[in-house]
C-alpha cells in the first residue's frame, strides 16, 4: 500500500517533520511525502491558501495519473483545496483537520482545538461546521504562535502552546485535544503525557483513516461534488489539470 502525504506549503523543513510523523502513524503503508513547489512558506491566510491550491492540485493529478496510491493526504489544518483534490483524485483524499476533528468525537465527549494564529479560527470553524461536529467541540483556541516557529521547536514556543492546552483542559471541560497545525505533529505524545487527555495530530490520524479504508476495500463515491470535473479547455498554467 502507497499512501501520498502533501504539505501544501513550500517549507522543506515542515516536511520532514510531516513525513515523520506520518511513518510513526503507519502500520503497513509506504509513505511517499511531496511538497508543494507554489506559494508560501507557511499558510496562515485565506490569500495564502489560495496560492497553494493549484500547485497542490499538480501534485494530486499526478499522483493520480501515475496510479499507485491507495489514498492522499493534505496536511494542512485548513484543508485547503480538498473539495477540488476529491474531485481530481480516484482515491480517498483526507484533510488533516477533518480526520483530526473526526477521531477526537470518536474518543471522546467533548474536544477543543488549538491552532496557531487567532486570524486562522475562522477556517477551523468552517471545517468543524462541514464535519458537522459542533456539538461535540467545545472551544476553537489560538496559542498565538506562527507555523514558522514549529519548525524548529524550541523551549519558550512549547511552553506557549502547552500553556493554551492547559487553559483548554481547565476552562472547556473537555476530554480530548486537537492539535490544529501540521507543525504540531511531532508533539501529540508528548501533550498527552502532560495533560493527561487525548491529544489528537491530524497527520497521524488522516495516514490511519486511509489505512482503514484501504484495508476494507473502500473506493470513493465519484457522484455529484465528488464526480471527475467536466471535460472542457483550460487556458494557463494549470492547463495540464483538464480531463480527458
Amino acid at each position: 500500500m502507497k499512501l501520498h502525504v502533501i504539505n501544501p506549503n513550500t517549507s522543506t523543513a515542515m516536511s520532514e517533520k510531516i513525513a515523520d510523523a506520518a511513518r510513526a502513524a503507519s502500520t503497513r503503508a509506504d509513505i511517499v511525502m511531496l511538497t508543494n513547489s507554489d506559494g508560501a512558506a507557511s499558510l496562515e491566510s485565506h490569500f495564502e491558501e489560495a496560492l497553494a491550491v493549484p500547485g497542490m492540485l499538480s501534485l494530486v493529478d499526478q499522483i493520480t495519473r501515475e496510479g499507485e496510491s491507495s489514498g492522499i493526504v493534505i496536511a494542512c489544518f485548513g484543508d485547503p483545496g480538498v473539495a477540488a483534490a476529491r474531485e481530481l483524485a480516484d482515491v480517498p483524499v483526507v484533510g488533516i483537520a477533518e480526520a483530526a476533528m473526526r477521531t477526537a468525537a470518536a474518543l471522546a465527549r467533548r474536544f477543543s482545538v488549538v491552532t496557531t494564529l487567532a486570524r486562522t479560527l475562522p477556517m477551523a470553524e468552517a471545517i468543524l461546521a462541514h464535519t458537522g461536529l459542533e456539538h461535540s467541540c467545545a472551544r476553537l483556541r489560538a496559542c498565538e504562535v506562527e507555523v514558522s516557529r514549529l519548525e524548529h521547536m524550541e523551549p519558550a514556543v512549547y511552553q506557549q502552546l502547552f500553556d493554551e492546552c492547559q487553559r483548554a483542559v481547565i476552562e472547556d471541560d473537555i476530554d480530548a485535544l486537537v492539535l490544529g497545525c501540521a507543525g504540531m505533529a511531532d508533539l501529540n505524545q508528548q501533550l498527552s503525557h502532560d495533560l493527561g487527555i487525548p491529544v489528537i495530530d491530524g497527520v497521524a490520524a488522516a495516514i490511519q483513516q486511509l489505512e482503514g479504508l484501504a484495508a476494507l476495500g473502500l473506493t470513493p463515491a465519484k457522484r455529484a461534488d465528488r464526480a471527475t470535473p467536466p471535460v472542457k479547455a483550460l487556458s494557463g498554467p494549470y492547463a495540464h489539470l483538464a480531463r480527458r
